[in-house]
């Protein structure tokens, strides 16, 4: 788990190409999902959140984007 904020552009980038980066989320919200997701792409950058993987995030307890992730946000929803 690596905030936006002590990622260099180019650091950023160089992670998400070699695959260490594979989801983004929202330090406040506990919100998680893809890097391509419209919603995650307007987030403020001292609000952003990246993890390697998926059960990265659920270990630290953030829940999928109802945006991007539909079916594993529907998923997490009926387990609540």
């Amino acid at each position: 788990m690596q905030k936006h904020i002590e990622i260099s552009d180019p650091v950023l980038k160089n992670k998400i190409r070699r695959k260490e980066i594979n989801f983004g989320g929202n330090h406040k919200l506990k919100i998680y999902g893809l890097l391509s997701c419209s919603s995650g792409k307007r987030m403020k950058k001292e609000n952003r959140i990246f993890f390697i993987s998926e059960n990265e995030a659920l270990k630290h307890n953030y829940r999928p984007c109802g945006n991007c992730m539909r079916i594993e946000y529907k998923q997490w929803k009926s387990n609540q």
